[in-house]
């Protein structure tokens, strides 16, 4: 009961303990996989005891639940910069080289290809990377429609949809790739992405 008030009553000292829990997975999942990485590894690796860290979270499937919530974060972050752009769409093509790294960088995409993984199996992972998704479509998809609009070019149903899809499963898809083809050419790739964003978006 009294960890229970203190938690309470000292709200910024609980959200640090629980970042310090979440570093340390995410070190123990990179490591490990989410399956191999025990409670008792990530209780090493962040300092306490492995009691303590089930005052934050009841388990690895939580702990795994609050790494969606952050990429959501991270995500609508995104999209709000993005949003308040001149011309987002141009933006778009322009922040591709970022983008590309980011998604071949295995400190980036290490913790998502575990998400993912652990989606396939899980349903209730599953059904957070989706409601995640919907959320983040509520507010991409409106800026993709309002661009085109304006620049006169369709906007149907079917075709923003297919668009959208597309260009996220470029994305998603470059950690996938990379660790195929550790040697890819970096510049040709951008090369490329620009190509395709500006036929997704632009045509």
């Amino acid at each position: 009961m009294k960890s229970h008030v203190k938690r309470r009553t000292d709200p910024e000292r609980a959200q640090s303990r629980r970042n310090q829990v979440l570093q340390a997975a995410a070190v123990c999942f990179a490591r490990s996989g989410f399956h191999g990485a025990s409670m008792s590894e990530i209780s090493k690796e962040a300092g306490m005891s492995a009691g303590h860290i089930y005052n934050y979270f009841d388990n690895k499937e939580a702990i795994i639940m609050a790494f969606v919530d952050l990429e959501s974060e991270h995500v609508a972050a995104q999209l709000r910069e993005l949003g308040g752009k001149d011309d987002p769409l141009q933006s778009m093509i322009d922040e591709a080289p970022r983008h590309i790294d980011e998604n071949l960088d295995p400190e980036y995409f290490q913790l998502p290809l575990e998400m993912f993984a652990e989606a396939a199996r899980n349903p209730k992972i599953a059904e957070a990377i989706r409601a995640s998704d919907v959320v983040a479509m509520a507010e991409f998809r409106p800026i993709i429609k309002r661009e085109r609009e304006r620049r006169g070019l369709p906007v149907d149903d079917a075709l923003l949809d297919g668009r959208i899809n597309t260009m996220v499963s470029l994305f998603h898809g470059l950690p996938i790739r990379s660790l195929h083809r550790p040697d890819m050419d970096r510049n040709s790739l951008v090369e490329g992405y620009r190509v395709a964003m500006k036929a997704l978006l632009l045509s």
